[in-house]
């Protein structure tokens, strides 16, 4: 292996692509979402593993005063490797288990009544945006920086 596909390879350049196909929603009420992945190769490697993580990005405030955090809502990960050739195509499909998580506004809101407006009240006063995306990770064999997709994903109440 010549020096410049060594530095290419330990980056993660011309290693693997990868594209995440995901619903457009997930209900509250689901414990697990559906989806699939497909690999590209771009030159002959070593999948170690692929992990999968639905997470949300829960954000309060505004301006100065906006503070964000994540949270990881579910997380599977196949250890069982394989190997791709150049130009072949690999999907896997997954079933990402997870449990959804509520702020008090978020409980407020859903007991409908007078309790429910205050929580709708509470959210907007807080400023309180969640944001959610699957993230698919596919660990290449000597690679440092790892192909990964991102798809993001709305949250339905029921």
């Amino acid at each position: 292996m010549s020096f410049i596909k060594k530095i290419k390879q330990f980056l993660g350049i011309g290693t693997v692509s990868v594209k995440l196909s995901v619903p457009p929603t997930f209900k509250t009420s689901d414990t697990l979402v559906s989806g699939s992945l497909t690999i590209t190769g771009k030159s002959d490697q070593r999948i170690k593993s692929i992990e999968f993580k639905l997470e949300e990005t829960w954000t309060t405030g505004t301006g100065d005063n906006k503070t964000s955090k994540e949270f990881t809502l579910g997380k599977i990960k196949f250890d069982q490797g394989f190997d791709i050739k150049e130009g072949e195509v690999v999907t896997k499909t997954f079933d990402l288990p997870f449990q959804f998580l509520r702020s008090e506004n978020d409980r407020m809101k859903e007991s409908g009544g007078v309790m429910g407006g205050l929580g709708k009240v509470g959210a907007f006063l807080d400023g309180e945006k969640s944001e959610y995306s699957i993230i698919a990770t596919v660990d290449v064999d000597g690679a440092k920086l790892d192909p990964n997709d991102i798809a993001k994903i709305k949250k339905v109440v029921g």
